[in-house]
């Protein structure tokens, strides 16, 4: 059997067994599956010199991959909407990923291949990468007053207002980072999860910083929480995960990471800590970036309908 054979057979026994997953209601373990085969197959359709697909397969890779993170958003979410990605939809892709080398049909659904921007899994750029070392090839980068426009984001609107529950709205005014003149096309993050990790709402990214100020990446952008507030359980935190992308590497890498937890939702300004990654979505062994006066600076609305 070919090497390309046996990856496109590893690829459908990681597709069984997520959907197996799902179809057992066992959600943590199918949301993870489809994380990382959706994470397998964004690498072989971004990988450069690749010869093992041609364009239309890696295409069709890309759209599967797309729609293994739409289920996964789906379960991620606590109440049904009308874009719910449902299992019996995916599973419909089963014949298109064991047939890929061969299959010549219309894709059956209209999505697009997931954006050709290298993203890691969280820690997995630590084994390629070391900040410091980076810093002085990227600072000739980096000097600009303010960044070109490059991704608009995915910010999501404010939910329906209900009767006796409160919205969060959060504006991220700026994070102070010691090199921050040598952040290129740096965006946050912004996930809620909970105490296990495990996410509840879809997670959100800013568009690219508006500009830059002595040790200061300016924002100014409201993130509205896909939550209620009374419905977020206990233990549960919002993260904000600082990412730019890097030329040396040619990747898009988490440099640092926050979060606010539960009892830090107020209305007013708030200063957050900043860690160092990889992200510790348990927050179980958590490092600071720095010993300097160097935060991320949020304000907090919050909206409720008597």
């Amino acid at each position: 059997m070919s090497d390309v054979n046996k990856t496109v057979q590893k690829w459908h026994a990681s597709f069984r067994k997520a959907t197996d997953f799902d179809s057992w209601g066992q959600l943590v373990e199918a949301i993870d599956e489809y994380q990382i085969l959706a994470r397998q197959l964004q690498k072989e359709v971004q990988a450069p010199n690749s010869t093992d697909f041609n364009e239309e397969q890696k295409k069709n890779l890309g759209k599967i991959a797309t729609c293994l993170e739409m289920r996964s958003a789906s379960l991620q979410c606590s109440t049904q909407t009308k874009e719910e990605f449902k299992l019996e939809d995916l599973k419909k892709l089963e014949n298109i990923i064991t047939n890929i080398l061969t299959y010549n049909k219309e894709f059956p659904f209209d999505v697009q291949p997931v954006p050709s921007r290298k993203i890691l899994a969280p820690g997995e750029e630590e084994n390629l990468e070391l900040e410091e070392d980076d810093a002085a090839a990227d600072a000739g980068h980096g000097s600009r007053d303010a960044f070109s426009p490059r991704a608009p984001g995915t910010l999501l609107p404010r939910l329906p207002s209900e009767p006796g529950m409160t919205l969060l709205t959060i504006k991220i005014e700026k994070i102070g980072l010691k090199d921050a003149g040598q952040c290129i096309d740096p965006y946050i993050t912004i996930s809620v999860k909970d105490m296990n990790g495990v996410d509840l709402n879809p997670a959100q990214d800013t568009p690219v910083a508006s500009r830059k100020e002595d040790t200061y990446i300016h924002f100014n952008v409201d993130v509205e929480v896909q939550r209620h507030v009374e419905k977020l359980p206990k233990g549960a935190a919002i993260f904000f995960e600082f990412k730019h992308y890097k030329p040396k590497k040619r990747f898009t890498s988490t440099k640092c990471f926050a979060f606010m937890e539960m009892d830090e939702i107020k209305p007013g300004p708030i200063v957050i800590e900043l860690y160092k990654k990889p992200t510790d979505f348990k927050r179980k062994k958590l490092q600071l970036l720095t010993k300097k006066p160097l935060y991320l600076h949020l304000h907090q609305t919050l909206h409720k309908e008597s």
